[in-house]
């Protein structure tokens, strides 16, 4: 049996409302592959399908929102905002950033917000067309 880790929401959060991505990866340090992304879903399908995957399978699975920010400070605002929520050096667990490999690129020109929901209209499109 595998595992399904996600958000635990109030009622009514309007987070639940948003579309949501299924993350799939090994369970253990036995096997060596990248994780799987797949979305987007709507929250209950998304637990559904993790659930039905890690079922039978020692695979973790994260069932996260996808939080669709049109322009690269609402993205700066949300990152703010992650740090701010998590706690300063030496009060909680080591530090587990060093478990894993960076890679540093060169960043380009982040796109216009008509050019982000450009892109979610041609998402739409694609998955909505049958």
């Amino acid at each position: 049996m595998g595992t399904l880790v996600t958000l635990d929401l109030p009622a009514g959060s309007p987070v639940a409302d948003l579309p949501w991505v299924i993350t799939i990866g090994s369970l253990g340090d036995e096997e060596d592959w990248e994780p799987v992304v797949c979305g987007p879903y709507e929250r209950a399908h998304a637990l559904a399908l993790a659930q039905a995957v890690v079922a039978d399978e020692q695979l973790m699975a994260v069932v996260e929102p996808l939080l669709p920010r049109a322009d690269a400070d609402a993205i700066r605002d949300e990152i703010d905002l992650a740090r701010a929520a998590v706690e300063t050096p030496g009060d909680g667990d080591a530090d587990v950033d060093d478990e894993y490999e960076t890679r540093r690129v060169r960043p380009g020109r982040p796109p216009s917000e008509a050019e982000v929901r450009e892109g979610w209209s041609r998402i739409a499109a694609r998955l909505t067309a049958v």
